[in-house]
C-alpha cells in the first residue's frame, strides 16, 4: 500500500503490526460501535495492551519509547479501517501525550504520563460556543485561591470526553489581559465540580465521543499548571499543529480504505456483461484516488519526519491537513458512486466513511484556517 515513504524495517513492523489488529479486531466492531455510537471497551483496552495510547511516551514512563512517526502510522492504518477508533489514537498520542511530553514538569510527567500509557483516556478542552476558529476568544475563567485555581465555564466539542480520565484544559486566568491570561491545566476527572455534561449526536466518526464540559466552582491545585500561567496560548499552538498532521493521517488512512473497498467492489460488480472495472471510466476515477492519495501521504509523511528532526513544519502540518481533507471526501464521494445505490446503504462500508469525512475540513482548523496558515508561511 506504501510505495515511496523510506520507512525502516522497525517502521514497517510496527505499520503491518497494526494494520492486522485494525483488520481483525477492529473491523468487526466497526458497524456496532457506529450504530450506538459507543466506543467499545474491549476495544479500548486492547488498544493500551498494544502500546496504541503512549507510542511516543518514553519507557521511563511505561510507554512505547516510538517516535511521532509511528503514531501517524498508527493513525492512518486504523483510521483506515475506523477513523473513529483513529481519532481516540490521534488525540491521545499526538495532542495530550504531547502536551504533557513538551509542557509538563517532571512531577506532572511521573505522575500522568504512566497512566496515559497504561489505562487513562486522555481529552484536550480548548473550544466553546463562543471559541472555534477564533481558538482564543474563552469565556471560561480561572482565579486562584489560595494553592488552588476556581474554574468556571463550559467547553463544547471536546473529544474523547466520555471516555477520558485526564483533560488537558484551557481557561483565562486573567481576562483583561485578553489572549495572554490563557492558562492550560491538568485536570483529573474526579476532581470537585468538574462534570462531562450532553454527548453530541453526530453525523460521522460517531463512535469517538463529543461532549460538553461543566466547571462549576472547579477547584485544580496549582501544580496542575501546564507550562506557566499565561502560557496555554503557546501550549495550544504548539501541540495543535503536531495534531493537525494526526487529522491529515486520520483523513489519509479513510481514503486509503475507501479506496480499499471500492475496488473490491469494481471486481465484483457486473453491468453489461463485464465487470465494472473493466470499463475506463471507472478505472480513471480509481487511478485519480489512488494518485491523490500518495500525495497526501507524502505530505503527511513529510510533515511528521519534519517534526522528528526537530525541524520547521508549521506550513507542512497545515498541507498535509488540509490536502488529506479535501482528497478524504473527494475519494469517500467517489467510492458511494462507484458501488451505485448500494454505497448510500449501511450494507457497504462506503457508506460510513463519507459520513466520516465531512468532519476533516471542519476540526483541529477548519480548511480555510489551513490555508491562512500555508499563506502566512510562503509571505512572511
Amino acid at each position: 500500500m506504501i510505495g515511496v515513504s523510506g520507512m525502516t524495517g522497525e517502521e514497517v513492523l510496527f505499520r503491518d503490526t497494526v494494520r492486522r489488529f485494525a483488520r481483525e479486531q477492529i473491523a468487526p466492531l466497526v458497524r456496532a460501535m457506529d450504530d450506538a455510537a459507543i466506543f467499545d471497551k474491549n476495544l479500548l483496552r486492547q488498544l493500551f495492551e498494544l502500546g496504541l495510547m503512549g507510542i511516543e511516551v518514553p519507557e521511563q514512563y511505561g510507554g512505547q519509547g516510538g517516535s511521532f512517526f509511528q503514531c501517524i502510522l498508527a493513525i492512518e492504518e486504523i483510521s483506515a479501517v475506523d477513523p473513529s477508533a483513529g481519532v481516540v489514537v490521534d488525540v491521545q498520542n499526538t495532542i495530550v501525550n504531547n502536551a504533557i511530553l513538551r509542557w509538563g514538569n517532571e512531577t506532572q510527567k511521573s505522575k500522568y504520563l504512566p497512566r496515559l500509557a497504561a489505562n487513562t483516556v486522555g481529552s484536550y478542552a480548548l473550544s466553546e460556543a463562543g471559541s472555534g476558529s477564533d481558538a482564543f476568544a474563552l469565556a471560561t475563567t480561572a482565579a486562584l485561591d489560595g494553592d488552588r485555581y476556581v474554574l468556571n465555564g463550559r467547553k463544547l466539542w471536546i473529544s474523547n470526553a466520555a471516555e477520558a480520565g485526564l483533560f488537558v484544559l484551557f481557561a483565562n486566568a486573567d481576562p483583561a489581559a485578553g489572549y495572554r491570561g490563557i492558562t492550560a491545566f491538568l485536570i483529573d476527572r474526579d476532581f470537585p465540580g468538574f462534570q462531562v455534561g450532553r454527548k453530541e449526536e453526530k453525523l460521522g466518526i460517531r463512535a469517538s465521543s463529543t461532549c460538553e464540559l461543566i466547571l462549576d466552582n472547579c477547584r485544580v491545585p496549582a501544580e496542575n499548571v501546564l507550562g506557566e500561567r499565561g502560557k496555554g496560548y503557546k501550549v495550544a499552538i504548539e501541540t495543535l499543529n503536531e495534531g493537525r498532521i494526526g487529522i491529515g493521517a486520520q483523513m489519509t488512512g479513510l481514503a486509503q480504505g475507501a479506496l480499499g473497498h471500492a475496488m473490491k467492489y469494481a471486481k465484483e460488480r457486473r453491468q453489461f456483461g463485464k465487470l465494472i472495472g473493466e470499463f475506463q471510466a471507472v478505472r480513471f476515477d480509481l487511478a485519480r484516488m489512488a494518485t491523490e492519495i500518495e500525495a497526501a501521504r507524502l505530505l503527511v509523511y513529510n510533515a511528521a519526519r519534519l517534526r522528528d528532526a526537530g525541524q520547521a513544519f508549521v506550513k507542512e502540518a497545515a498541507m498535509a491537513k488540509y490536502y488529506a481533507a479535501e482528497v478524504a471526501e473527494r475519494t469517500a464521494s467517489m467510492a458511494v458512486e462507484i458501488h451505485g445505490g448500494v454505497g448510500i446503504t449501511k450494507e457497504y462500508p462506503v457508506e460510513k466513511l463519507y459520513r466520516d469525512a465531512k468532519i476533516g475540513r471542519i476540526y483541529e482548523g477548519t480548511s480555510n484556517m489551513q490555508l491562512l496558515t500555508i499563506a502566512k508561511n510562503l509571505l512572511g
